[in-house]
């Protein structure tokens, strides 16, 4: 066999067909835009929506086993792209949020005069780089992929014209980012010089046997870098100071994105760093993001608490400290698989945690959309008499919120959260399951207190004197709610109490979905 051939791969297109069928859908909605008359540009969304079911629907063939491709010659081992079950359940993750995602959009374009070929092609951009971050195992690809997630979202954030609260969440957020990139290819060169490869796999051996100290200290540092660069995408305090403006000032549908898929985005990618690149730093790693987690659902929870509700956009806002809270739980199961010696049913617990909270995060922002057209302060005063007004809307934001508090009827929530619990005291972590127990006591007050509200009556929201006049052009607050709005709303419904039904078959699913 010749050099020259010896370098030529082979591709497995049914493994990358998720990813790749929302970048080809992407680009065709690109062109479509140019050719399409204003009066059929909402043609896009369908088709965007439809890319991204047939996408998700892809995965489905692949459920039959592990599938490699873009592997080193004769190294089967040192592969770029894995679709194993870590990688089916976060695309299916994923590309079912972008999905939900989508539906939401459809009339957040019409109604805010948003561009609708670039709103499209850049939500399905971000969507194929998310669906491929998990699947990546070597570092240049983990890099690239998040940077195709990340680099449309900021476009996305910003789309709103002159709209000065969408510029400065933009230029924020893009900054911030850019730096946190910054760091991050920094810890991969400083990774790459040491150890000479990319593959994670691989990485993690020569971690292992560094013949020379000077190389073991330059790949702690890369590995510390690494680190600091997917904090920020998972939102971890202390790098957590762009979210709030970043939901207040997106269009909705996408601050519900960046909750959940840009979360699995930063979750997937902090996994399989630390547990398949760079296990021989457990102890390193381990400690130290138990430290974040706790320090992260602290800053988020007591930041929620702390809303003001009838100021303007606190809605969002506290859904926004929510997040950063919920992150910190996530992070427990992963600073956990650091003291563990099968990390596999650790990092179960952070995938089984991430399934609901997706499901019922994009659920609540779906209502906040829905409420949004009526009351465009979405002040969490503007949601008293909700069940008089719209009894089932009412309903699913309760439970909704139920579920991020972990408490019946959201079993869901409630199962996630024991589970989360108990992988830190099997880990241990004694003294992070006592922080978490006190920050869900602490946030139990104001998802109850939010709960509440929907339920007081009429009077009520106009003894307490906070009905904002309607805006010129507002919709009546019985006006039909749109289709793709409602189903998104159903959707996320039907999925909380499906997962509420048998969450003890979620957590072994996710359990046996890596390593």
């Amino acid at each position: 066999m010749s050099p020259i051939t010896s370098l030529v791969q082979s591709v497995d297109w049914l493994a990358i067909a998720p990813p790749t069928i929302a970048a080809a859908v992407a680009l065709a909605v690109l062109v479509a835009d140019l050719f399409l008359p204003a009066a059929r540009k909402p043609l896009l969304g369908w088709i965007s929506t439809a890319g991204l079911a047939l996408a998700a629907l892809f995965l489905l063939p692949l459920l039959d086993g592990d599938r490699r491709t873009f592997c080193l010659p004769g190294h089967p081992d040192a592969c770029s792209y894995v679709a194993d079950p870590f990688t089916l359940v976060i695309q299916f993750l994923v590309l079912g949020g972008a999905l939900l995602t989508a539906l939401l959009s459809i009339d957040t374009i019409k109604d805010h005069d948003l561009p609708t070929g670039e709103y499209w092609f850049l939500l399905l951009s971000s969507a194929s780089g998310a669906a491929l971050l998990p699947a990546s195992r070597d570092l240049a690809t983990l890099v690239i992929a998040l940077e195709v997630a990340s680099l449309p979202a900021f476009a996305l954030v910003g789309l709103r014209r002159g709209d000065r609260l969408s510029s400065e969440a933009a230029l924020k957020f893009f900054l911030s980012s850019v730096a946190a990139t910054a760091v991050m290819l920094l810890g991969v060169s400083f990774l790459y010089a040491a150890t000479g490869n990319l593959h994670l796999s691989r990485v993690a051996h020569a971690l292992t046997a560094l013949p020379d100290p000077r190389l073991a200290t330059l790949a702690s540092a890369g590995v510390a870098l690494t680190l600091v660069g997917f904090a920020f995408k998972t939102a971890a305090a202390p790098f957590h100071f762009w979210v709030p403006d970043t939901y207040v000032g997106a269009p909705l549908p996408i601050a519900g994105y960046l909750s959940v898929v840009g979360k699995a985005v930063g979750f997937s990618g902090l996994i399989l760093v630390t547990v398949q690149g760079f296990p021989s730093y457990a102890d390193v790693w381990g400690p130290a993001l138990a430290v974040l987690a706790a320090l992260t659902m602290t800053v988020g929870n007591v930041a929620a608490l702390r809303q003001d509700p009838r100021r303007a956009h606190s809605a969002v806002r506290l859904l926004a400290w929510s997040s950063v809270g919920q992150a910190g739980y996530l992070l427990v199961p992963i600073a956990a698989a650091g003291y563990a010696h099968n990390p596999a049913h650790a990092i179960g617990s952070t995938v089984a945690y991430a399934l609901m909270y997706a499901a019922v995060n994009l659920g609540a922002f779906a209502v906040a959309a829905l409420v949004a057209r009526t009351r465009p302060a979405n002040r969490l005063t503007d949601y008293r008499g909700l069940y008089a007004q719209r009894p089932l809307v009412a309903l699913a934001l309760g439970f909704f919120l139920l579920c991020l508090a972990g408490l019946p009827p959201g079993i869901i929530g409630l199962f996630a959260k024991v589970t989360v619990f108990s992988v830190a005291v099997d880990a241990g972590l004694a003294w992070l399951a006592v922080v978490m127990a006190v920050n869900v006591v602490i946030a139990l007050y104001y998802y109850l207190q939010w709960t509440a509200v929907l339920f007081r009556g009429a009077e009520e929201t106009e003894e307490a004197g906070a009905p904002q006049a309607a805006p010129t052009g507002a919709r009546p607050p019985h006006a039909r709610i749109p289709a793709p709005l409602a189903t998104a709303i159903a959707l996320a419904t039907v999925l909380g109490i499906a997962l509420s039904g048998a969450p003890q078959l979620v957590l072994r699913f996710a359990s046996g979905a890596l390593l």
